[in-house]
């Protein structure tokens, strides 16, 4: 029984060994957001939960959350209540949300360069953690647009984000967007 058990585990495995990565394009992910991301992102480190949780301890790296929030819809009839939906993030993370998409309205990119900016008070060397959701391009695309288009010179990449954090029992807090987001 043990044997068979450990054949398992072994062809399993292999056959994790043998899958098809995805590939990291060389320019932004624009659509399909939620998929298999790439194992790489030049330029960055990527890192685990257990590399993540000791950054964090640390307290040396800037955490930036950037999932996705619902903007609430212009012409509602009056009465209609509209409820944002909550964020359980990492303690001490600041939310940007809607920066990870692969094209930015100039507007949002000015506000993400200047939210970037405050939270490593302009010290470009700073370390900073993108993270979103497991599978979720929004951080590979914020963390590479902080790289090649800001600047920035120390990010790592957290492809597991919440859900491996929250899988390992990590501590979360209820998160609200930064200032002007």
């Amino acid at each position: 029984m043990a044997r068979a058990a450990f054949a398992v585990c072994l062809a399993a495995a292999a056959a994790q060994a043998g899958e098809e990565r995805v590939p990291e394009p060389d320019g932004y992910r624009m659509e399909a957001f939620r998929a298999p991301v790439p194992a790489t992102l030049r330029g960055a480190t990527v890192v685990d939960t257990a590399a993540a949780h000791a950054l964090w301890r640390a307290g040396e790296t800037v955490f930036i959350d950037v999932l996705p929030r619902a903007v609430k819809p212009e012409g509602l009839p009056e009465g209609t209540l509209w409820r944002d939906r909550p964020r359980d993030s990492i303690p001490g993370a600041f939310w940007l949300p809607n920066v990870g998409y692969g094209a930015l309205h100039p507007d949002m990119d000015a506000r993400f360069r200047a939210a970037l900016r405050e939270a490593t008070a302009g010290d470009l060397d700073r370390p900073l953690l993108f993270f979103c959701l497991d599978e979720c391009w929004m951080s590979w695309n914020a963390a590479k647009r902080a790289l090649r288009e800001y600047g920035h010179s120390a990010v790592f990449w957290y492809p597991e984000g919440t859900d491996g954090w929250s899988w390992e029992d990590h501590p979360v807090e209820r998160a609200t967007p930064a200032e002007g987001f």
